[in-house]
């Protein structure tokens, strides 16, 4: 194994680097921001998928972590962390299984949208002295998963505890981007729905980085779940959520080839970038050149269309900022943490592939 370089020029390219001051600063600033709305902070590792992260964050104060799939909270148990929640619909008997000794370890959470994976998780979990915590997901207009009508939330609600070896623990939804204020409205139709049939809703969870800033209207919302704040990226600055310098997650490229003045072509294409934009034009931008876009992806190639006059020539070592930083740290076995320009440390990305 090579030896760990001491500056960032001693990497080689392409690689994943996150600039720890202002990823520090980052979970800072989002914590401070859910205590002062009164809400639990629960981050998402989807975006980071380091144990050296989520205890970050546990130690800034979050009560939790969210996990998308097993794997990855089975990587997160192993490192320490005690309280995770699984905001997705567990089905099949190997998932369960694994579901089910992922619950004597911590203290888990999940959801559920259908009586198919109510009814499997009742089967697999049947301790009425250690029953597994179940949320009804809603869909409050992202349209993808979650029931429709607070009547379906509650019939299911009921399901959920009428089961002896499971509870209901409230609601969650992932909410469109800029459509919070709907997704509040119709998460208090649905707590009070439930209120109204004889069922307590312990919990509301919605998340998002792009409208984390936002105070909640109401106080329906008892907890927030974003997960891209801790690097941010392109999207989120487009969006609003945050500034270029908050931006600590790059990818360090190097130029391979600048066959026109206009146009440079770099070591990082798909397979170290990604090709999802999140509706933005361009694949990312380059830090160090205002103006430059990366506007193409094969596998092994970055395209980049410059500005008019550009210095940048074929050896230069450029930062790319993704449109989606999610995505592409997932590429990467390790990430460089770096403080200016030193290498602090070299971390495996212990949840990255982390499928099922």
């Amino acid at each position: 194994m090579a030896a760990k370089p001491s500056t960032i020029d001693e990497i080689d390219t392409p690689a994943a680097v996150i600039d720890l001051d202002r990823a520090m600063a980052n979970i800072a600033r989002a914590q401070a921001q859910a205590d002062a709305a009164g809400v639990r902070l629960r981050p998402h590792i989807k975006t980071h998928k380091l144990p050296f992260f989520a205890l970050k964050q546990i130690a800034a104060g979050a009560a939790g972590i969210t996990c998308q799939k097993i794997g990855e909270a089975e990587v997160m148990a192993d490192a320490g962390v005690t309280d995770i929640f699984l905001p997705y619909n567990i089905l099949g008997k190997a998932k369960l299984a694994r579901l089910l000794a992922l619950h004597r370890r911590v203290t888990l959470s999940v959801t559920a949208d259908s009586e198919t994976t109510v009814d499997g998780l009742a089967q697999t979990f049947t301790d009425p002295a250690r029953p597994l915590k179940v949320l009804v997901e809603c869909d409050t207009g992202a349209a993808r998963c979650g029931v429709q009508t607070p009547e379906e939330a509650v019939a299911l609600a009921k399901r959920i505890d009428a089961a002896p070896g499971l509870s209901f623990g409230g609601l969650m939804t992932y909410p469109a981007p800029g459509r919070a204020d709907e997704a509040e409205r119709r998460l208090t139709a649905t707590r009070d729905a439930l209120l109204a049939a004889g069922l307590s809703c312990e919990t509301v969870s919605s998340g998002g980085t792009p409208d984390m800033w936002r105070k909640p209207q109401g106080n329906v919302v008892t907890e927030y779940r974003p997960g891209t704040y801790v690097y941010m990226d392109r999207y989120q600055v487009a969006k609003g959520a945050a500034t270029l310098d908050d931006c600590a997650a790059t990818v360090l490229a190097t130029v391979v080839s600048k066959p026109t003045p206009t146009r440079a072509i770099l070591d990082a294409g798909s397979k170290a970038l990604t090709s999802d934009t999140l509706g933005l034009p361009e694949y990312a931008e380059l830090i160090e050149e205002p103006g430059a876009k990366v506007v193409g992806l094969s596998e092994e190639h970055g395209k980049v269309e410059l500005p008019a006059g550009s210095k940048i020539n074929v050896g230069d070592r450029v930062r790319v900022l993704p449109d989606h930083i999610c995505p592409v740290i997932n590429l990467y076995d390790q990430v460089y943490l770096v403080s200016g320009d030193r290498v602090v440390d070299v971390l495996p990305v212990a949840a990255r592939g982390k499928l099922t």
